[in-house]
Parts: structure tokens; C-alpha cells; sequence
């Protein structure tokens, strides 16, 4: 397969990520180096090894990754955006810094819900009987590299704006959405 080629799936698979990390940084008060680099290492080694377990499921158990991994998607996405919209009605200042996305299970939920469709792929791969190994590596950085940069957009515009349980709520919808839009696919 042509760089150029695994580069393009690269950047598609890495937009889930990118967008959750501009909502994460609508939300968050403030986003320290720390935080950054524990978002983005996290999306990237995700988005880095779903393919391979992907690759390594397609050659086993083709037909029950591919079938369920769009609903473990939608569901992980619902349940943190759900989540998000939640808390945005609990109290006046929804985006507390104890309710960190960089730490705990959000960020767990969010490192798997961004990878899935990476799973995918990886098992695409398999079936196609493509190495892996370059793949996983160029799919890692560009999620990391999206990541960072979808963090710090999301946090510049949030200083732009003094709303944040709306940013929230809006973040949320677009967890679900993603998770929507990956049922339908």
C-alpha cells in the first residue's frame, strides 16, 4: 500500500480524536502541557494499537469485530457525551477541573471510542493480507499530532467565549454524533 495512501486512512481515523480533543479543550479551564501530552499520548497509542489487534483478530474472529465494533463505539461516545450534557446542567461551573477528560475512565472511554474504527481497519488489512506495522506507527502519530493541536484550538476558542456549559453540551452532542455516525457506517 502507497504511503500516501495509508497517510489519508492515517488522517480520516485520527478526525474522531481531533474533534473530541477541540470539544475536551472547549471544556477544560485550562490545559497544562500535562494534559496535553496525557490526551494525545493516549489517542495515539490507542489509534496505534487497535489496528493491530484489529490485524490480529482478522485472523481469527473476522465476523464478530466487524459486526460489533460500530456498536462498542456508539455506546462508549453516548455514555461520555451523555455524561458531559449531564454535568452541564448540574451546577453553573460545569467544567470544574476535577472533572478532568485527561484523567481516570473519560479518559480511558475516549482513548477506546476514538479507536474503534481503527479496529477496523487493522482488520481491513488482515483480510487484505497488508503489513501492519508501518501502518500502526503512522496512525499513532497523526492522532497524537491531531490531538495536541485539536486540544489547543479547542481551548482557544473556549477563552474566547465565557459559555462554557454551552461548550460543554455542545461537546457532548458531538460525542454522540460521532457515535452515531460510526453506527451508520
Amino acid at each position: 500500500m502507497p504511503f500516501y495512501e495509508i497517510f489519508i486512512i492515517s488522517v480520516a481515523l485520527a478526525m474522531d480524536a481531533f474533534t473530541i480533543a477541540v470539544a475536551c479543550g472547549l471544556c477544560m479551564p485550562e490545559v497544562s502541557r500535562r494534559q496535553n501530552f496525557r490526551l494525545s499520548f493516549h489517542f495515539g497509542l490507542f489509534q496505534a494499537l487497535m489496528p493491530l489487534l484489529g490485524w490480529l483478530a482478522g485472523l481469527t474472529v473476522k465476523s464478530m469485530v466487524e459486526t460489533y465494533a460500530p456498536w462498542i463505539s456508539f455506546f462508549l461516545l453516548a455514555f461520555v457525551g451523555g455524561k458531559m450534557i449531564q454535568e452541564s446542567f448540574e451546577t453553573d461551573d460545569s467544567c470544574d477541573t476535577h472533572k478532568d477528560p485527561t484523567k481516570g475512565f473519560s479518559l480511558i472511554f475516549l482513548s477506546v471510542a476514538t479507536s474503534l474504527d481503527a479496529l477496523a481497519v487493522g482488520l481491513s488489512f488482515s483480510i487484505m493480507d497488508y503489513p501492519i506495522l508501518f501502518p500502526c506507527v503512522m496512525i499513532g502519530i497523526t492522532a497524537l499530532v491531531l490531538t495536541s493541536f485539536g486540544l489547543w484550538l479547542g481551548k482557544s476558542f473556549a477563552k474566547a467565549s465565557r459559555y462554557s456549559h454551552i461548550a460543554e453540551r455542545i461537546g457532548g452532542v458531538v460525542l454522540i454524533l460521532i457515535g452515531l455516525k460510526l453506527l451508520m457506517q
